[in-house]
This record gives C-alpha cells, structure tokens and sequence, in this order.
C-alpha cells in the first residue's frame, strides 16, 4: 500500500504543481474560467493577475505539500479547502459548464473529475493515518517501559 500512496503522493504534486506554474507564468487555458469567476465574486478586491499569480502560486505549494507525509494532514484540508473553490463555476458560471440539464460542458467535466483528486487525498489521508498509529515492536516496548517507570515513580 505504501507504494500506491507514494503514487498518489506524486501524481497529486504533479497536477497541482504543473497547473498551478501554468496560472504563475500566465499560460494557463483554465484562465478564462477563472477570470470569469472571478469578475463574478471578487472584481474590486484585488487585480486579477496578481490573483491568478497567487492563487498559482498556491497551487505550486499544495503540490510540494503532498510530498512531505508530515504535511498530510495540512495538505488535505488545504486540497479540501481548494477543491470547494474550484466547484463554484458550476453554481456561479452555468453556461460554462453545463450545455443541458445533466450534460457537462468539457469544463463541467474537468471540474466533476476532481471528486477523484478528493478521493486521492482521502484515500493518502487515511493510508498515512494508519501508518503512524501502527507502532513497531521496539516503540511499544519503550513505551511500555516507560509507563512503568512513572507507574513505580508515581507509588
């Protein structure tokens, strides 16, 4: 299992790095929905290239978080955080993603993927959790040792 959580691992840091470089240097073709969606919520706020730029440059580092399994847990919420923005388009920007009633557009289609990226972060989650709860043979002897320690200190 550890092998297939390391593929995740880096197929997730692929995407996320390789789509958000794209939004850094300014070649991204999923600019146009997000320039949409943003002259719809945040227009006023902020420029938009230095948005795009930063919210890129996000993506850059959620990428790089999941290949430190220390930073799973952080780079969970922060894929969960990101996966509930890239949904809005589906809400906000209906004539971009759906063509008819059940029918995705190829952006709708691009953004339902996602719930697989979820998926991923889930199943690494879950994966990571398991590994740091099983404890090796040398770990539950120190331990116990040392609860015996205090114990015997303690009476």
């Amino acid at each position: 299992m550890n092998h297939l959580a390391s593929f995740g691992r880096v197929s997730l840091f692929i995407i996320y790095f390789w789509f958000g470089l794209l939004k850094v240097i300014g070649i991204s073709p999923a600019e146009p929905l997000v320039h949409n969606l943003f002259d719809q919520l945040l227009a006023g706020f902020i420029p938009f290239d230095l948005f795009n730029q930063a919210f890129g440059l996000a993506e850059c580092l959620i990428g790089i978080s999941w290949l430190v399994p220390r930073f799973t847990k952080w780079a969970l919420y922060i894929l969960l955080a990101h996966m509930s923005m890239t949904f809005l388009p589906v809400f906000f920007l209906p004539n971009d993603t759906w063509q008819t009633w059940f029918t995705p557009t190829l952006v709708g289609q691009y953004i339902i993927k996602n719930f697989a990226l979820i998926s991923l972060g889930l199943l690494i989650f879950k994966e990571y959790q398991l590994r740091v709860a099983i404890k090796s043979p040398e770990q539950i002897a120190k331990n116990f040792i040392a609860e015996e320690v205090r114990r015997k200190s303690v009476a």
